[in-house]
């Protein structure tokens, strides 16, 4: 299922960019639950190297997915409009 990238995303990926930290900085603080917000929750996995969310549609299914922080990089600069779900 394809997720589209909305305000909501931006502003988490916003804050892991303002974090200024590094993919091996991460890992010394992953976290399943760091960014919770009305429709995502999620946090950096070391295992996976990359951020893994859920995402609550207004039904409430549950849609997974990750993204790196390269990928993050990218959405913010607009190159990467919509997510790809896992489920």
């Amino acid at each position: 299922m394809k997720i589209d990238i909305d305000q909501e995303f931006k502003e988490i990926c916003k804050q892991i960019i303002d974090e200024h930290k590094a993919e091996h900085e991460w890992t010394l603080i992953e976290s399943s639950d760091m960014f919770q917000t009305e429709h995502y929750c999620g946090g950096y996995d070391a295992t996976e190297n990359a951020f893994c969310f859920s995402y609550y549609n207004e039904k409430g299914d549950e849609f997974w997915f990750q993204v790196t922080l390269d990928q993050i990089k990218r959405i913010m600069e607009s190159k990467i409009p919509y997510l790809e779900s896992s489920n």
